[in-house]
């Protein structure tokens, strides 16, 4: 990812931890109501997503981060769905084994 666009994500992250929502963080859409965002960035005519959960207490997962490649459209390519909820279970497991540094 461009220099920018890792700028964008890293501080929409960093606001996600401090308990606060990057101004272009937004549900998506395939997980209304799971605490799943995505920040979608636009950058020298490419589009980037960054997909997150804040949905465990006390800590943020990134579950994925890509370059949209579709010509159009503004859906998130199926490959890409099935790999965020399949990275989500395993944050789920890894939350659920590692207690140590909640708040």
């Amino acid at each position: 990812m461009p220099e920018a666009v890792k700028g964008v994500a890293g501080f929409a992250l960093y606001q996600a931890q401090q308990g606060d929502k990057h101004v272009d963080a937004k549900p998506l859409k395939e997980y209304r109501g799971a605490n799943i965002l995505e920040i979608v960035i636009d950058e020298r005519g490419d589009t980037y997503r960054v997909v997150y959960t804040t949905g465990f207490r006390g800590v943020i997962y990134v579950l994925c981060a890509f370059q949209k490649k579709a010509p159009s459209g503004k859906r998130t390519p199926v490959q890409q769905v099935e790999r965020i909820r399949n990275r989500l279970r395993t944050a789920e497991e890894h939350y659920r084994l590692n207690p140590v540094g909640r708040r």
